[in-house]
């Protein structure tokens, strides 16, 4: 095969990816159009309704970096198979459930199929095309999964509309049948750790619970206690990563510069992604006043930018190099947030947009390199376990956001949905004033991540 193009094979495995990262995206945000019609078909309560996708991102979350592991060690292309035969037949569960709970417990064996997909999909980049193209192969996937979510809620309405409730799992049965074929058709066969049975089990349970915890602490009220258990939980689990023989992550890899860097960069960015989408739609109605039809196109705006976005991003990694885009993607950010905490509401809609694309945009840019980098520089063996815990950083970095940036804007309004607009001014000004300088941090941390990861390391005695 050439180093610069595809030949049919790797467009097709390519194409399998794709669908392997357009599934769960879907999934994140279709269900969102049918809560109303659920909480009447299944005589439940909004609070009760929206455990169904809570259900779905809880078990994404809190399984990503196990699957991924086990990835590595039973076989990457043979996982990915289970993993979607696990999202298509808890998708016909799903459409066929008699009850609210039948539903839940659906759409959290859904979410178990659909961590598999998402911790395994990037891993399999480098087995399925060129080094050379790696970085267009993952600016594609970066926009499988913006499409996934931008398109769910609107193609959610559609065909609740046409057809009824059930078809927004349905959909997924036609999808998985034909992604499990491409997968087993095209993609190179596995290459089986003998360490595959001596799997972390104790490292596997402590992780789970101590996630669970820490995004159910996010997401309840009332839930320090819950913050608590996930704090001893980490403790816990370091405990254990230290004096097992095969662990679930190995310690001394928290001590590679590039990967302790990529991390934390990208927890702190989409902390900030999820601050457009916190505080957008109480500036949009309570700021600017807009009406519901034209704010929900105001606020497509940032994810179909970032849809569109991520394949010209990845062929500037692919020219350019990912150190340097990583860098020229967070001044994008930076940029924007900056523009957002100090225009004025008075310039009114299109003002308020133009930043906002240049914030997705220049994300799609840092996810197409921050990806690209991080997987060329860890072993083919571990590129499961690290693909899965860049998932599950940003799973925890976008519910971060919206726990802590939903906080900073609620106290810098007092009450959002009672303040006035100037107020709501002032609270889009002061979030994307704390954004901005989230965006800073993740800057020098890109400019000084060997040094830093080095201090971090020694303080907190991390051994090799």
């Amino acid at each position: 095969m050439s180093q610069t193009t595809l030949n049919n094979s790797a467009r097709w495995a390519l194409i399998s990816l794709c669908l392997s990262m357009l599934m769960p995206a879907l999934d994140t945000s279709i269900a969102n159009a049918a809560l109303p019609m659920l909480a009447a078909a299944l005589d439940a309560s909004f609070q009760q309704v929206q455990w169904i996708v809570l259900a779905y991102l809880l078990a994404v979350t809190t399984l990503i970096v196990s699957v991924g592991r086990l990835g590595d060690l039973l076989g990457r292309r043979r996982l990915l198979l289970i993993g979607i035969g696990i999202f298509t037949l808890a998708s016909l569960c799903c459409a066929v459930a008699p009850s609210l709970w039948w539903l839940i417990g659906a759409r959290a064996v859904q979410g178990l199929g659909a961590a598999i997909m998402l911790a395994l999909t990037m891993a399999l980049v480098g087995d399925a095309v060129p080094k050379a193209r790696a970085g267009s192969a993952m600016g594609l996937l970066g926009t499988m999964s913006a499409v996934g979510t931008t398109l769910g809620p609107s193609l959610g309405g559609l065909l609740i509309a046409q057809f009824g409730w059930p078809w927004i799992f349905l959909i997924n049965l036609p999808l998985g049948l034909l992604n499990a074929f491409l997968v087993y058709r095209y993609l190179p066969k596995d290459q089986i750790s003998v360490e595959a049975m001596r799997f972390d089990h104790p490292g596997t349970l402590v992780l789970v619970l101590s996630l669970a915890a820490y995004a159910l602490a996010l997401t309840l009220e009332d839930s320090l206690w819950l913050l608590l258990i996930s704090l001893c939980g980490a403790g816990l689990f370091v405990y254990i990563e230290s004096n097992v023989a095969v662990p679930l992550i190995r310690l001394s890899l928290l001590k590679n510069a590039r990967l302790g860097a990529s991390l934390t960069m990208t927890l702190l960015v989409t902390t900030v992604v999820m601050t457009t989408l916190v505080v957008g739609p109480f500036y949009l109605t309570l700021g600017l006043g807009l009406e519901a039809t034209v704010m929900g196109l105001a606020l497509s705006v940032g994810p179909l930018v970032a849809a569109f976005g991520g394949v010209p991003a990845g062929r500037l990694v692919d020219r350019f190099g990912a150190p340097r885009m990583v860098k020229v993607g967070l001044l994008g950010m930076g940029g924007g947030c900056g523009l957002l905490a100090l225009l004025p509401m008075s310039l009114g809609l299109i003002i308020y947009l133009l930043p906002i694309a240049l914030v997705t945009a220049s994300y799609a840019l840092f996810q197409a390199a921050n990806s690209t980098g991080l997987m060329a520089n860890v072993s083919r063996d571990e590129r499961g376990l690290v693909s899965a815990l860049l998932g599950l950083v940003r799973n925890l970095g976008l519910i971060t956001g919206a726990a802590a940036m939903g906080a900073v804007f609620a106290w810098a309004t007092d009450d959002p949905t009672q303040a006035p607009a100037s107020m709501i001014a002032s609270g889009l000004h002061i979030t994307f004033g704390v954004a901005t300088a989230l965006i800073l941090a993740a800057l020098v941390i890109a400019n000084t991540e060997k040094k830093l990861w080095e201090l971090a390391c020694r303080r907190w005695g991390l051994q090799g």
